[in-house]
This record gives C-alpha cells, sequence and structure tokens, in this order.
C-alpha cells in the first residue's frame, strides 16, 4: 500500500444510520467514502432502525470508530452513546435542515411537520454528544452555531460530474421541477407563470414530480406531466437519464426555507439544464444572473419574464447550461468533500 493510500490506515467511520439515505449519501457515502477508503479508511452503514441484537454486541461494533449521526438517532440509541462515550471517537453530526422551523412555517403537510418536529426534539441531545456539528449551508451554520461551539459548514457535492447537456436544439423543451412536497407552495407560487407560457409555447412540456399531490392551482395548465415523487436510488437513476433544458428552483421567504443548500443548482445541471432561481441565499450566492441561471423575485410575472426569455433564445439559454454545469462541477467538487472529511 502506498503511503497516500495508507494516510487514513486504522481510521473507522461508522454512519449510524436513523433511515436519512440522501442526506447520507451525498455529504459522506456516495462523495467522500469511496476515496477515504481508497485512502486505508474504514467506512460502515450500520442500520440502527433494524438493528436489535444485544448492546454488549453493538458496543464492540464500534468500540473505537468514528460515529457520524446523519439528520437523526433514535432515543434508545442517544441514551447508549451518553453511556458509553468514552468507547467512541469522534461523533459527528451532519444535518441539511432546520428541523424546528417546520412549526414556524405554514403550509407545511402535517405528517412533516410532526415527523421533523419530533426529530428536533432529539436535536439537543444529538448537539450535546457531537464533538462537531456539520451543517449545509452559512444560515444553519449561523443558528446552531448559537448551540454548539464546533460547527463548519459542508456544502453539497455533485454526484453526477459526468452529466451531459440537453438537447437544445429539439423543440419540445422540458420545462422541470423535482423538489418533495415540503415545497408545495413554493411551487404552487408559480402557477401564475406557468399557465400562460405553456399556453403559448405549444411544444413545450412541464414535468412537475409530486404525483397526485401537485397543486390545485396547476389543474388545467397544458401538457402538464405529474410523474410520483421515486424513492432516493430510484430517483438517482432517473437524473442520470432524464434531460430538462429548464429547471425551477423556487423558494419563498420561510423559517424552513432559510435553512436551506444550493444542491437544486446542482440538481438541474445534472440533468443538463438552467435554472430559474428565486433571488435569495443560498441562490444569489452561487448564481450569476444571465450567465449561469437567473435570478427572480417573487411576482409571477418576474418568473414568467424569465422562462419567455429563455424559451426565446435557444443558443444563449445553452451557452448559460454549459457554464451552470461547469461551475456545479466546481463548487460541487466530491474531491473537496473528501479532503473534508479526511482531516476530520
Amino acid at each position: 500500500m502506498s503511503a497516500e493510500a495508507s494516510s487514513l490506515a486504522g481510521v473507522r467511520w461508522v454512519v449510524l444510520s436513523d433511515g436519512a439515505r440522501p442526506t447520507e449519501d451525498i455529504y459522506f457515502l456516495e462523495s467522500a467514502a469511496p476515496a477515504l477508503c481508497q485512502q486505508g479508511a474504514v467506512v460502515e452503514r450500520f442500520d440502527t432502525r433494524r438493528y436489535h441484537l444485544p448492546t454488549r454486541w453493538a458496543l464492540r461494533r464500534l468500540a473505537g470508530a468514528n460515529l457520524l449521526i446523519v439528520r437523526s438517532l433514535g432515543e434508545r440509541w442517544v441514551r447508549l452513546l451518553e453511556r458509553h462515550r468514552e468507547r467512541f471517537e469522534r461523533i459527528v453530526y451532519l444535518i441539511d435542515d432546520d428541523l424546528g422551523a417546520v412549526t414556524r412555517t405554514d403550509g407545511l403537510p402535517a405528517a412533516y411537520v410532526a415527523r421533523l418536529s419530533g426529530l428536533a426534539m432529539r436535536q439537543p441531545a444529538l448537539l450535546a454528544l457531537a464533538d462537531e456539528v456539520v451543517a449545509c449551508c452559512e444560515a444553519l451554520v449561523a443558528q446552531l452555531g448559537r448551540e454548539h461551539a464546533n460547527v463548519s459548514l459542508l456544502t453539497p457535492p455533485m454526484l453526477a460530474p459526468s452529466a451531459e447537456l440537453a438537447d437544445f436544439t429539439q423543440s419540445d423543451w422540458i420545462i422541470g421541477y423535482h423538489g418533495t412536497r415540503a415545497h408545495r407552495d413554493d411551487i404552487a407560487h408559480l402557477a401564475p407563470a406557468l399557465t400562460p407560457v405553456m399556453a403559448s409555447h405549444p411544444q413545450a412540456r412541464l414535468e412537475i414530480m409530486m404525483g397526485r399531490h401537485v397543486p390545485e392551482s396547476f389543474c388545467g395548465i397544458a401538457r402538464l406531466e405529474t410523474p410520483e415523487a421515486l424513492p432516493w436510488k430510484a430517483f438517482q437513476q432517473y437524473q442520470a437519464t432524464r434531460r430538462i433544458q429548464i429547471g425551477l428552483a423556487p423558494l419563498l421567504e420561510t423559517p424552513f426555507n432559510r435553512g436551506k443548500s444550493w444542491i437544486k443548482f446542482l440538481d438541474i445541471a445534472a440533468m443538463g439544464g438552467v435554472g430559474i432561481y428565486s433571488r435569495r441565499a443560498p441562490y444569489d450566492g452561487i448564481v450569476e444572473h444571465g450567465v449561469d441561471g437567473l435570478l427572480v423575485g417573487d411576482d409571477p410575472s418576474e418568473w414568467r419574464a424569465a422562462l419567455e426569455q429563455l424559451l426565446a433564445d435557444p443558443a444563449a439559454t445553452q451557452a448559460m447550461a454549459e457554464r451552470a454545469l461547469q461551475k456545479a462541477r466546481d463548487i460541487g467538487a466530491v474531491e473537496a468533500c473528501t479532503s473534508f472529511w479526511s482531516s476530520r
């Protein structure tokens, strides 16, 4: 084994998984972990929700390892770590949402609010356990910095660096939105913009991946496709082959939205398109308006004008998409994510 390959020899990382697979994969397992293993580290994923073996066996398996807790952890496991803290090396808590903000944000699904507010109630115990807290955006770093002395920023990496551009020479462009139900109000806000655009561009198609949860305000929009949201692994496969010319990333001013990363910029670039983004953090910190995307205010008329601008000039839109893809590869470089974790 070379010196480079052995630089992390003997280092063990165990992801104590409570089921947040997308976050685990994006920020660690599919980004940094492969390179860490090449350098000699050992990385494991431990599914705590399915584990029912004796505590003694669990402690033997985890002893001496660095533990990564992603978003949440069951109460039984929290108590176990508290009682046996001296058996482990570093404990790092990774978070990519402002969990507590769901109770201060109107319009979120009731089940979603109940689930995340439950996680928020357990978060103080996780912060107390952690040697370091890792957050996905500056707003979360600032907020958690008031509760923990060691909070670091890790922006999302791009898991699809080999993505290709969409075909901007064809006439049937796809305008796409691929978000969760937590952002239903964000996309619903754009119905007054999308309705006239789709009526005046008969060859364009609109894809809103919300299935039966698509906002009622979208009823009657021409050529609207509403595929059901996909499980994480299936969505990764879908994203690798699906190409869109225009991606939508609305983000209204809400407490919950303030804790969001710029991952939608990477997602839209990975699908080969150029995005239209709300002119607020985190997007106004990375998107150069008119160069690698468009930044607009909350008024639907601004979104309509931005859509018309992109649809009217395919060559300019393609040029923006090319620059967006290059920027996504730069700011989402997996090497930076690997460097972050190898220094822990």
